[in-house]
């Protein structure tokens, strides 16, 4: 039997090999394979934990081996699969026995009266495990559920180092995950989720309920055009027009992960430390709303273990930016590879990872820094420079990025405001559409894809070819209204997208007006 623990880092992490050589000698632990500080601890730990769970520590010289040698040692998550280790030595020697066949995972912190703590990664050690062919684990029972995630994976949830070591000994203590992600809702999931035409929404308070936002029909259009497609959006207007509280009902309009989106946001959360035992996986899309003196490592992602930043935690979900202009520009401008290849890769100490980041960029921001720039109602008291120099924190290749801008003003119109149950209806369709056309949202798809699915009528075309001898697009914005008019092609269930689709598309990318108000790098 071989043991394995997991040493993390960046999203993959690595497997790490646990051996343990008894000897002749003066009786002493050693610890050797590039271990930190938290690692040789663990000898103490271990060695109390032990003899507290009534079990005899071994007299000889002990040897532990954490391979491969090479590799940095980091965590607490190494005590008892050193425990178990060196207890499994013990029990071969003195009875000769011999344990199941195999390779198994053990991950925990030891208290010194032997119970077993949990430890962050859980996910992403049994990931890595069941990928390197490991069919077992033993973790500690507060992070059994989340293990139990991995499909095909047989768990033991240990609470004290005696039913971890005794849980060798009875392979039919393991148990996996019985349930499938896509089953029929239970009891339970019955409250929490409603489906809309086969798509599961997640059940939302009043707070989350459009029908009571009065007066931005336009902009809650947009708000579903891009809940429906995944696309980028930049809403802008005075303080106290509803841009903030209409972007933070979002959430609502947000179709919960699928299993295979699911896999890896449960495992970057994991990785965080950000599971709790009650959401074992991460079933709702996220929705990450990070603050203005955020630093790039905490939006890209870093420290020594390399840890995933915001617009990792953002991925298959959204990243939510209020008071974009307030953020520092180096942030701003660092998003743009993220939003392009869907991932970030980090480097530290000659080490590299790659952590996915693919999200959706909300941003709500005033039009200048007092607010009312372009806007009749008030008086502006900002100079020309103060504006341009405002605009400037968001670059031109960053807003080119951006498919839906959007001017919110506040003005009667007298329309009857959408439910949240009834933007959900455009959405699921243009949801269930995409999956089964190409598996991915309409925001995400490549020049190839919208060549070949975004097919237009004469009429659309020419509506395309004037918006853009009109408002000069580049070539990433004819993509942008390409892909904005399929989303709404798609949210009314047409094939073809047709001359009020685009029509529609364009005045969401040319910001409805906006040009004309003197928002001219937009």
């Amino acid at each position: 039997m071989n043991i394995y623990s997991f040493s993390p880092f960046g999203y993959e992490g690595s497997l790490v090999s646990v051996e343990v050589d008894l000897r002749r000698g003066i009786p002493a632990v050693d610890i050797v394979g590039l271990a930190d500080g938290a690692v040789k601890e663990s000898r103490e730990r271990m060695r109390s934990a032990i003899r507290n769970s009534g079990l005899e520590f071994p007299p000889e010289r002990v040897l532990i081996s954490l391979s491969p040698a090479d590799l940095k040692k980091e965590g607490a998550g190494f005590d008892l699969a050193v425990a178990i280790a060196v207890l499994s030595a013990k029990e071969e020697i003195d009875q000769e026995y011999n344990f199941s066949a195999g390779d198994i995972l053990v991950m925990g912190e030891l208290e010194l009266n032997g119970n077993v703590r949990p430890v962050k990664g859980v996910h992403a050690a049994v990931s890595t495990a069941y990928a390197g062919g490991i069919r077992m684990c033993i973790v500690p029972s507060a992070n059994a559920d989340e293990a139990r995630e991995v499909n095909c994976m047989k768990v033991f949830g240990a609470g004290n180092l005696l039913e971890a070591f005794k849980a060798l000994k009875c392979e039919e203590v393991f148990t996996e995950k019985k349930s499938n992600y896509k089953d029929s809702l239970d009891e339970d999931d019955s409250e929490s989720i409603v489906v809309v035409n086969g798509i599961k929404f997640p059940a939302v308070s009043e707070e989350y309920e459009y029908s009571k936002v009065n007066d931005q029909e336009f902009f809650i259009r947009g708000l579903q055009i891009a809940a429906a497609g995944g696309h980028n959006l930049l809403a802008f207007g005075p303080p106290g027009c509803g841009k903030s509280l209409c972007l933070q009902k979002f959430p609502a309009l947000m179709p919960m992960l699928t299993k295979e989106e699911s896999q890896p946001v449960t495992r970057i959360y994991s990785i965080a430390g950000l599971l709790s035992p009650k959401h074992s996986s991460i079933r709702n899309a996220p929705f990450r709303q990070p603050h203005q003196t955020a630093s790039i490592e905490g939006i890209c992602g870093g420290g020594p273990r390399c840890t995933p930043g915001e617009i990792s935690l953002a991925h298959n979900g959204v990243l939510f930016l209020d008071e974009a202009a307030e953020f520092r520009s180096s942030v701003l401008q660092m998003l743009r590879v993220p939003l392009e290849s869907g991932s970030i890769t980090l480097s530290r100490a000659g080490r590299t990872t790659i952590f996915p980041a693919r999200f959706q960029l909300l941003m709500a921001t005033n039009p200048c820094p007092c607010g009312y720039y372009g806007f009749s109602e008030k008086i502006c008291l900002c100079s020309a420079h103060s504006v341009e120099q405002y605009w400037k924190k968001f670059s031109a290749p960053l807003l080119d990025r951006i498919d839906i801008r959007i001017q919110v003003q506040k003005k009667k119109n007298g329309f009857r405001p959408l439910s949240t149950e009834e933007l959900r209806v455009g959405i699921a369709n243009a949801t269930l559409i995409q999956r089964k056309r190409s598996g991915k949202k309409n925001a995400y798809l490549t020049s190839v894809e919208i060549s070949a699915f975004c097919k237009c009528s004469e009429k659309a075309s020419l509506v395309l070819d004037a918006a853009c001898e009109k408002y000069s697009f580049s070539p990433r914005g004819v993509s942008s209204c390409l892909k904005l008019a399929r989303t709404i092609a798609d949210m009314e269930c047409k094939q073809i997208i047709d001359e009020k689709s685009m029509i529609e598309a364009v005045s969401y990318r040319s910001v409805s007006g906006g040009m004309e108000s003197g928002f001219g790098m937009l």
